[in-house]
């Protein structure tokens, strides 16, 4: 409460101030918020300090922050890594044109003279890049400068996270991670005279990278297909990683969720998501709907169910006519499209549900749905979620003191961190702000392209 107390003594002994037009709205703004806002935010907290028993991920974890999204400068989107003699003039080509199509860069080799050993250049490329492609061939692990960019590649994924998609051209996946068949007798003239050391790394490397989920080419009949699918799949993971570039502490909260979907299992699952108001809610459903949206053969994510359903004796048409494409018309038959919903896996994520009644319609309609489907509702109070028994909850909690840091600079400057000599400044802001993520992204946008000078007028009187 000391921050209320601190604001409404400003607004009391501070009369000058409010001369200032500037210092008013600020002042005003700041009181608002932080009286009213922040009063309520503090007591729904302390009436429910006992939630974090009720979900698996008590408080959001932190983005570790070696991450590729915190710490790297990308100079490319895709690092491909192959076998030239194999691949470099048929199917790499026609990838390589598909990434083109879809705006790509891809890091092109052919100025970099190889050697015995990748070169510091080759290194900072790999390092240097989003998302690392190998295409494995008959004769990859012919050559040492392969396998030790293979070696800097898992380094990669291992240390921030770099994004790593095999591909097996006309080779056994089975063949790769056990060094077996033609593969391994390539492989095994190449570790001759080589050192026990440098062996166990690359035997490693093949390892781990052949228990990724990639693609095989044996499984497709069209190349043409398999080559568009690539670069389409490239592109969509290139979206999802900008995405998480700009939202603060994202990724911790999809790794998060993902573990409570459980997306392998066959089963009709549904999942909570609660937390205060202004805490990310809406942006955590919103980026978990663009996520797996496209695993699923019916999704239908709803922004504001009270806005949508005026009238509780027909949710259940309202709902099954939205999930059927039926573009507001009114459901006359609603056996016969439950039965149709019985056998797709459907996805359904609806934020700020606020009523037992809206989440009675989900929860029965949902019993219709075929295996695999999951349905996510967000709401503000958890007992909503309890008094219908949902036994997967999800708190979104406030972040770090650094994340929420991070959260007001990218309002503020368009970054993760301060303009230079503004530091000091921010810092007093966020103090003043709390860690509240839409009070941080409000704050920081009413300060954006501010002079010094502004700020620290501004700021003073508190």
């Amino acid at each position: 409460m000391s921050l209320i107390c601190s604001i409404i003594l400003s607004l009391s002994s501070n009369h000058q101030i409010l001369m200032d037009s500037s210092s008013f709205f600020i002042t005003i703004f700041v009181a608002v918020v932080g009286f009213f806002e922040l009063y309520r935010i503090l007591r729904f907290e302390q009436e429910n300090k006992e939630d974090d028993i009720f979900s698996p991920f008590s408080s959001s974890s932190s983005l570790c922050l070696s991450s590729p999204s915190l710490s790297q400068n990308w100079t490319h989107d895709v690092f491909p890594s192959f076998r030239g003699e194999d691949v470099r003039k048929d199917f790499l080509s026609h990838v390589q044109k598909g990434f083109e199509r879809k705006g790509i860069r891809q890091f092109n080799d052919h100025e970099i003279e190889r050697g015995e050993s990748i070169s510091s250049q080759l290194v900072r490329a790999i390092r240097g890049s989003r998302i690392a492609v190998v295409f494995f061939s008959r004769n990859y692990a012919s050559s040492k400068w392969c396998l030790d960019e293979l070696v800097e590649i898992m380094k990669c994924r291992r240390e921030f996270g770099q994004i790593v998609i095999a591909i097996f051209y006309k080779v056994e996946p089975c063949d790769v991670r056990k060094q077996t068949g033609d593969f391994g007798k390539v492989f095994r003239k190449t570790c001759v005279g080589k050192t026990k050391e440098e062996v166990r790394r690359w035997r490693v490397a093949l390892t781990q990278v052949a228990t990724i989920a990639g693609y095989h080419s044996n499984n497709w009949d069209n190349e043409a297909a398999m080559v568009e699918n690539i670069a389409t799949n490239v592109s969509k993971k290139l979206t999802q990683a900008t995405e998480f570039n700009d939202l603060v502490g994202m990724r911790a909260h999809m790794e998060n969720m993902r573990q409570l979907l459980c997306l392998h299992l066959d089963e009709v699952r549904m999942i909570g998501i609660w937390g205060l108001p202004g805490s990310g809610k809406s942006t955590v459903t919103r980026l978990l709907f663009n996520q797996l949206s496209q695993r699923f053969d019916v999704s239908l994510y709803i922004k504001d169910i009270k806005a949508l359903y005026t009238r509780p004796a027909c949710y259940d048409a309202e709902f099954m006519s939205l999930l059927t494409d039926q573009h507001g018309n009114q459901v006359f038959n609603l056996g016969v499209e439950r039965e149709r919903l019985k056998h797709k896996k459907v996805l359904v994520v609806i934020d700020n549900v606020d009523m037992s009644v809206q989440l009675d319609a989900m929860m029965k309609e949902s019993q219709w749905f075929g295996p695999g489907s999951r349905v996510v509702i967000a709401v503000q109070d958890r007992n909503v979620l309890e008094a219908h028994r949902i036994g997967y909850i999800y708190r979104v909690a406030l972040p770090p003191d650094y994340e929420a840091f991070q959260i007001f600079c990218m309002a503020a400057f368009g970054q993760k961190f301060p303009k230079e000599g503004f530091e000091d400044l921010a810092r007093k802001v966020c103090d003043i702000a709390g860690r509240l993520p839409l009070r941080l992204k409000v704050m920081g946008s009413y300060f954006r392209g501010m002079s010094k000078q502004e700020w620290i007028d501004l700021i003073d009187p508190f």
